[in-house]
């Protein structure tokens, strides 16, 4: 093997959005995520709506007034 080409691994502290906190070994010293397995629905068994940007808000509030799409077919012309 080569020397001097490989990464440095560290002892990493992995924080999640929900406050949980791990260890594991990484490239990075610390890492932030949004989901982990204590909050993730497929491991909670709870359907939960993962939303950082408030992507689901704007998509209800777009769709909501029905002006965004028509589902009647215009007329035609004889």
């Amino acid at each position: 093997m080569k020397e001097k080409i490989h990464p440095e691994y560290y002892e990493t502290v992995v924080t999640c959005g929900c406050g949980n906190r791990f260890q594991t070994r990484s490239t990075r010293k610390e890492l932030k995520v949004d989901i982990c397995n204590a909050c993730h629905p497929f491991y909670t068994g709870k359907l939960k709506y993962v939303d950082t940007a408030g992507r689901i808000e704007k998509f209800q509030t777009k769709f909501a007034a029905g002006s965004y799409f028509n589902t009647e077919r215009p007329k035609k012309k004889r």
